[in-house]
Order: structure tokens, then C-alpha cells, then sequence
């Protein structure tokens, strides 16, 4: 009986592992803890092959299957870089405005992350923005209109699952209105029940109408809708009442990772994975550290042991659980991993249609292209110990000459650092004084004192400044009059290459 109860506890746990290569200590883990679920971060990723090898190696070792899971967003959130098509983020994909967009980079990612062994994706994000800034969703949003979301997120859905990847909606019941990163502190969202029925909901209520197979919850406190003031995480009103009654929800219900400081800030993760699991999710992500990982396990077995949580309730969350890993039979399906034919065509058309004009600046910026023309650009080598950055971005002075190079611009150009010093400001600014126009690729003015300060000595000292806006579009308000604004909404390849092609040949 116990080591029946462990092998059903085991199911219910989705953890990662700290490196790409496979150790003795890794197969220890989850053969103690009986994991049914690992969730790969780009720590574990080297490359296609060593990829294939260690998801291989560790299903040896085990003796069974697991459910193989990722992030693969689009945009700003991508784990798998190197073997995956990166699209742009979702902001971009609604203001490209076709839902067959939406559906096209489903089916692409479904593919490439099927040749790769994944068998469930956490995406797409169906939040809705309001006009309350959100410091962590932003560009991962279809945006503002609940409709245009749900339509977006549905269309990818659907082509995700028929190209045999499982898709998973998130964050319910909605967090794009949050003011707090989850990922730092724990939120508190004052909505009302009218509020998330009439914006918030709705995307997930149709994601569930179109049959998505995962749905995974947020970590922020909803005071008018539970007024218990716990997280939703462990809100069985939330979770069990709303979404698995309500909402008719019949598919798995993901925590979000709950080694989050939102989560941390109140509780140990033992007690959180006890409390997740009381609330009504079938899986419980603990994504980083061994410690955390076997507390987590620990604590859920004795919970069942003591009788806190009710075995039958353990047995349907497996059952679920169970049904979805059993939609793939074999772990790599579609042939060698490789990026579909036609999908960097497929991200560049999404990029291209998204370009937005923010400000239109003076009338003669055309014309003074053709004189001098300085660049400011960002280091995002800076972000690669945190996020996925592209080769080619990464190598910033050659990525910007060759970008102009095509348009016959030889650009001057400063390199500044994400938080640039002032000495990178001081520089950047003298550069934009000598040239005839000034192009300053600006990373969020208005989160950071650094960029603006960028911003206001590029702004003064210029003769004429286009600004590209990298990332949320808020920094619109920080422009002068005359200085041109454009956005591509992220500032991946294919979108930088989509805003600089707009600037030099608009």
C-alpha cells in the first residue's frame, strides 16, 4: 500500500533537473520521489542531440514514461532556442492581425517541440490586459480585448493539439491586471466577479469550449472572489468550485511553480504543494532545486498518509494526469529535430504586420537617413544568464551593421548596457549630437531611471530621433514632440529586423 500510495503521489509532481547532463544524483531523485513530470528549462538544453540523449537516458534509468513538459511562449519566453522556430511575442502576433497567424505558429511549435520529445507545452498566456500596468505579463498578452484574445489563444490551441503537442492556457483565472511579479511577491488583484466574467474569464472559458487539454493557475490573492485571501493557488473555490465545477473544466489543472516568491513569502513548498493539491490541481510544478523538490514530495505523502487529503480525490488528479501522458505513445514523433521549412517566413510575417507606428515624428527623417545616422543599441548579451537571446542578436555590433548594411546605411553606433551606466549615457549622447539622425532602440523608460535618463540626453542632444520601443509600448509617453516612435511589441530577430527594414524603407 505505501509504495502504491508513493508511485500515485509521484504522479502529481512535474520537477526540473539543474543541468543538461544527466547524473546519478538526477535518477536518485526521481526514482525517490517517484516524479511523473519534468519540466525542461534552458539549463538543460545544449543542443538537439544532447537534448534527445538525456530525455533518453533518464527514461532508461527509470524503467517508465514521464510527461515531458516546457515553456514555449514565443517572444521573450523560450526555452528550447536552438531547435525551435522563435516567434514573436503574443502582443505582436494580435497586432499582425490574423488569427491564421496564431494558428500557423501552433502547428510550428507543436511539431518542432514533438521532435524534441515534448509532450506538453505551458502556453499560450490567455491573461487580458487593462490599462493597469502589468510588470510581468505585457507582450506575452494578446492584449486588452477579452474577445480578440480568446480567439488568438483558441486558434493556437487548437493547431498546438492537432499537431500532437498539448497545449495549456494560463494564468486562471487572469492575472494581466496584476501589480506585482509573481516570480518576486505576492500580488493582490481587487476585481470584482463582474470583472472576470465580463474580461478576464472569458478566454478561458472558451480555451475550455475548445477542448485545451492543460490549464495551469496564478499565484495572486483574488479578495473578492475568495475571501479567504489565499493565493489562488490554494484557492478551492478558485480552482475546484470555479474552473473543475463551474467552468466544466474535465482536463489537468497545472499549479504555477511553486518555488515563486509569491508562493515562498507565505509558505514553505511542503505546505504549498500540500495546499495546491487540496485546492483541486492534478500537477504541482517545483521547477529548480533538489531540497525544495523532495520536501515537496515529502510533505504531499504524509499529507495522504495522515489522512489531510482525501485518496480519491489523489486517484481522479492521477487518473488525469495519466489520460494525458497516454496521448503520445512514443517519446520523439515527426523525425530529427528541425525547425519546420517555412516557419522563419512564418515569424517574419507576423514581425513585419506588427510594426506600429507610435509617434510620427519630423516629416524629413526619410531624407536625413541618408546622411549620418549614429545607433544606440542595447547589450542583450547582458540577459543571456536569464533568458534565451538569439546568436545572432547577441552579437550586437554585427547584428546592427549588417541590419543597416542591408538598407547601404554604415551606421555609428554606441552599445549600451540594459541599465546603461552614465558613462554609456554620456557617450550615446555625444554620439546622437554628430549625426544627422539618431535611432535609440530603448529597452523600458519607464520601469528604468537608467533608460530614461538614455532617453531625455538622446532627446536633447539629437538633431532628429527615431525610438524603438522594445518592449511594453508604454514608453510612448515619455517621447518628445518631433521624435519619431515605432514598436514591433519585442525585440526578437525577426522583429528587429521587421522595425529597422520600416525605418529605413517606410
Amino acid at each position: 500500500m505505501s509504495e502504491e500510495l508513493l508511485d500515485l503521489v509521484g504522479q502529481r509532481l512535474v520537477i526540473g533537473l539543474a543541468g543538461p547532463h544527466l547524473r546519478a544524483e538526477d535518477v536518485a531523485l526521481f526514482r525517490d520521489t517517484r516524479a511523473g513530470g519534468l519540466i525542461l528549462y534552458r539549463r538543460n538544453f545544449d543542443g538537439p542531440e544532447q537534448l534527445t540523449s538525456l530525455l533518453g537516458s533518464l527514461e532508461d534509468a527509470l524503467g517508465r514514461r514521464l510527461l515531458v513538459t516546457t515553456d514555449n511562449e514565443g517572444g521573450r519566453v523560450i526555452m528550447l532556442g536552438r531547435a525551435t522556430t522563435v516567434f514573436p511575442d503574443n502582443l505582436a502576433v494580435a497586432a499582425a492581425g490574423e488569427e491564421t497567424l496564431a494558428a500557423r505558429q501552433g502547428t510550428i511549435e507543436g511539431r518542432e517541440l514533438r521532435r524534441l520529445g515534448v509532450d506538453l507545452n505551458f502556453a499560450p498566456v490567455l491573461d487580458v490586459l487593462t490599462e493597469r500596468y502589468s510588470p510581468n505579463i505585457g507582450i506575452r498578452s494578446y492584449g486588452k480585448d477579452p474577445k480578440l484574445v480568446a480567439s488568438f489563444g483558441v486558434a493556437r490551441i487548437r493547431a498546438m493539439q492537432r499537431a500532437g503537442l498539448s497545449a495549456c492556457a494560463k494564468h486562471f483565472p487572469g492575472k494581466g491586471h496584476s501589480p506585482l511579479d509573481a516570480h518576486l511577491r505576492l500580488p493582490t488583484i481587487d476585481s470584482t466577479w463582474d470583472d472576470m466574467r465580463l474580461v478576464h474569464l472569458v478566454p478561458f472559458v472558451e480555451a475550455i469550449a475548445a477542448g485545451v487539454d492543460a490549464v495551469m493557475t496564478s499565484h495572486p490573492v483574488y479578495r473578492n472572489l475568495d475571501r479567504s485571501g489565499v493565493p489562488a493557488t490554494f484557492s478551492r473555490r478558485l480552482v475546484t468550485d470555479l474552473l473543475r465545477g463551474d467552468l466544466g473544466f474535465r482536463g489537468v489543472i497545472v499549479s504555477d511553480d511553486l518555488e515563486m516568491g509569491a508562493v515562498s513569502e507565505i509558505s514553505t513548498v511542503g505546505e504549498a504543494t500540500v495546499r495546491a493539491a487540496a485546492a483541486g490541481h492534478d500537477l504541482l510544478l517545483v521547477c529548480h532545486t533538489e531540497p525544495a523538490q523532495r520536501e515537496a514530495a515529502t510533505a504531499l505523502l504524509d499529507a495522504y498518509r495522515a489522512g489531510v487529503l482525501p485518496r480519491r480525490e489523489l486517484e481522479a488528479a492521477v487518473e488525469r494526469v495519466r489520460r494525458l501522458r497516454a496521448r503520445r505513445t512514443t517519446r520523439f514523433t515527426g523525425g530529427p529535430p528541425a525547425a519546420e521549412r517555412d516557419a522563419w517566413t512564418a515569424a517574419a510575417a507576423v514581425a513585419a504586420r506588427a510594426v506600429t507606428v507610435l509617434a510620427p515624428g519630423p516629416p524629413d527623417l526619410k531624407r536625413a537617413l541618408n546622411g549620418e545616422v549614429a545607433v544606440v543599441f542595447p547589450r542583450f548579451s547582458d540577459l543571456a544568464s536569464r533568458i534565451t537571446i538569439e546568436p545572432e542578436i547577441a552579437a550586437e555590433q554585427t547584428y546592427v551593421t549588417e541590419a543597416f548594411g542591408r538598407a547601404g546605411i554604415v551606421p555609428r553606433i554606441a552599445l549600451v548596457g540594459i541599465e546603461p551606466s552614465p558613462e554609456e549615457i554620456d557617450r550615446a549622447a555625444a554620439l546622437a549630437a554628430a549625426g544627422d539622425v539618431t535611432v535609440l532602440f530603448l529597452y523600458d523608460a519607464h520601469l528604468h531611471t537608467s533608460n530614461r535618463a538614455l532617453l531625455d540626453a538622446v532627446q536633447a542632444r539629437a538633431r532628429r530621433a527615431a525610438v524603438v520601443l522594445l518592449r511594453d509600448p508604454y514608453d510612448r509617453a515619455l517621447l518628445s514632440p518631433g521624435t519619431f516612435g515605432i514598436t514591433a511589441y519585442g525585440w526578437r530577430r525577426c522583429q528587429l529586423d521587421a522595425v529597422i527594414a520600416r525605418l529605413c524603407h517606410a
